[in-house]
């Protein structure tokens, strides 16, 4: 299940209130430690998909079903849903993914596996070191304001290459190539001074997803859903040693 590392400074009473449901759907996922068995052999997909397909409403049954599926995963007990072909014939009808995932470029993090979970399950987006611009921006309120999604989770990850890119370029004053100065140039902002070495690049990981959640939760249009309860906008990462998620506060 999910589990949180530490507890972050207070934030001002605007940030509180903002953040008030994702604070409850980290309390839900805590409890979430589902015991599960082996995958399901194959001649039993077709009836999982067709019982686990039901409508996700609330930011604590995403947060469930996420931390259920990563449990699985680092346990390697997957089940690999949502993938016989009656699901894929009712997927042609349309999607409604239970929630927004928002993650790494990095090869080694794929949100469906990392949470296995299957087709038509999460609207995934993803850029390098979880850096918004306004593509970025734009999937996610489609998920959100179009599918209702109840549920939008950042996934930094451990040993994030676009950070290490940042924190090296802000301390030699090297630039980077191409576009990757504007990755860096995003990032800059969240650099951990107090932290030296792998240490400073860990940390800033840590800091700068739970910047980029700040940013999406005060987004004029997520906002006033985040504030009715109606969506939660939370921060997590996933450790490549022991494959767990854990939510950053």
């Amino acid at each position: 299940m999910f589990s949180n590392p530490r507890t972050s400074p207070a934030l001002p009473p605007s940030r509180r209130a903002l953040l008030r449901t994702a604070v409850a759907g980290t309390a839900a996922a805590a409890g979430a430690g589902l015991v599960l068995g082996s995958a399901a052999p194959a001649s039993a997909a077709a009836a999982r998909d067709a019982e686990d397909t039901g409508p996700v409403t609330t930011p604590e049954q995403a947060l469930r079903r996420l931390a259920a599926g990563n449990h699985r995963w680092r346990t390697r007990q997957q089940e690999h849903p949502h993938e016989s072909a009656a699901l894929r014939r009712r997927l042609v009808q349309g999607q409604h993914p239970f929630a927004v995932v928002l993650g790494c470029v990095d090869s080694r993090v794929s949100p469906e596996l990392v949470f296995d979970q299957g087709l038509g399950d999460l609207l995934t987006v993803r850029s390098a070191g979880e850096v918004l611009d306004e593509a970025v921006l734009g999937s996610v309120a489609y998920g959100v304001l179009e599918l209702r999604v109840p549920l939008v989770l950042v996934l930094a990850h451990q040993s994030c290459g676009a950070v290490a890119a940042a924190v090296h370029a802000d301390e030699t004053g090297e630039p980077l190539p191409a576009h990757i100065q504007y990755l860096a140039d995003q990032i800059r902002p969240s650099i951990e001074r107090g932290q030296h070495g792998d240490a400073r690049v860990d940390a800033t990981i840590n800091a700068h997803a739970r910047g980029v959640r700040r940013r999406l939760a005060a987004e004029p249009d997520l906002a006033g859903k985040v504030a009715a309860g109606e969506l939660a906008v939370v921060a997590a990462r996933y450790d490549l040693r022991d494959q767990q998620v854990r939510l950053l506060s």
